[in-house]
């Protein structure tokens, strides 16, 4: 059970065990309770706006480079907080890699089940897959559903965290309403739903 869920069962009303206690029948500290996450400052958001701008344009520029343009628009940074911001905006630098087409022998290679597959009714298969959106104060995950057949939208949704949590709720709600398919794919592989 994750700490947001175990959060969710401390109850304050109840009288009849405090917090602390709570806390301590479901294995959860009280300090992480009580956490409330401080999130980015407006100069990191205004800063993530930028560089998000500047490397949409151009995807080649490394921690180095994006810091010295940010250092030109008047920026005082440092390389470690753009090198944070990048990690935290999950940016990766496109550049010639080395041995980019060889498959490790180690790495389990799972089959593309769509490779071949004629599709042809509703619910045969769903493609899902995580985009992030820039907002005015930072930005926002979206997860979407689509029915590859019918090229229609079977759920979505939008969040400022992306956890494995949310993207499975999302996945469950839509099977609630529009039924089970054969295939669920996403850019990682294509797997038959139990």
């Amino acid at each position: 059970m994750s700490v947001i869920e175990k959060r969710g069962l401390v109850c304050p009303e109840y009288k009849a065990l405090s917090v602390l206690g709570q806390c301590e029948l479901i294995g959860l500290q009280r300090s992480s309770y009580y956490f409330k996450p401080k999130g980015e400052s407006l100069l990191n958001q205004r800063l993530m706006k930028v560089v998000d701008e500047k490397f949409l344009e151009c995807p080649f520029y490394g921690v180095e480079r994006m810091t010295d343009y940010l250092c030109g628009l008047g920026y005082r940074v440092g390389v470690k907080r753009v090198r944070r911001l990048y990690q935290l905006m999950n940016l990766r630098t496109i550049y010639p890699k080395r041995n980019l087409s060889k498959a490790k022998a180690t790495d389990y290679k799972y089959p593309y089940l769509l490779k071949g597959l004629k599709i042809e009714c509703p619910n045969q298969v769903w493609q899902a897959d995580i985009t992030y959106i820039p907002m005015f104060r930072g930005f926002m995950y979206m997860f979407a559903i689509i029915d590859v057949y019918s090229r229609r939208i079977v759920g979505w949704s939008i969040s400022n965290t992306m956890s494995m949590e949310w993207c499975r709720e999302i996945l469950l709600d839509t099977i609630r309403t529009e039924g089970q398919p054969e295939i669920f794919n996403t850019d990682q592989a294509g797997r038959p739903v139990p």
